[in-house]
């Protein structure tokens, strides 16, 4: 799953009085790895994930994450059937 906004989830994060730490913790993730998706140092995390970050804020899935689009495979298999 992609992040849409690491600055919407902080700002969800502040707006519901949780800490980064609280909603890692929650979650059943690492502080370091919630502060990644915070910051946007990271932009992707497992479904299962995502939908327990939504759930503890309390938000529609959709409006944090979006499915991941791989460019990269999708060339891999146009190069495989041209080749």
């Amino acid at each position: 799953m992609r992040l849409q906004s690491g600055d919407t989830l902080r700002a969800l994060i502040r707006q519901r009085g949780y800490s980064m730490a609280q909603v890692a913790r929650c979650a059943g993730c690492s502080k370091a790895f919630m502060h990644g998706l915070c910051s946007g140092a990271k932009q992707s995390c497992s479904i299962q994930l995502g939908q327990r970050i939504a759930e503890i804020l309390d938000v529609p899935f959709e409006l944090l994450f979006a499915m991941n689009n791989s460019r990269r495979s999708g060339r891999r298999i146009k190069q495989k059937l041209t080749a």
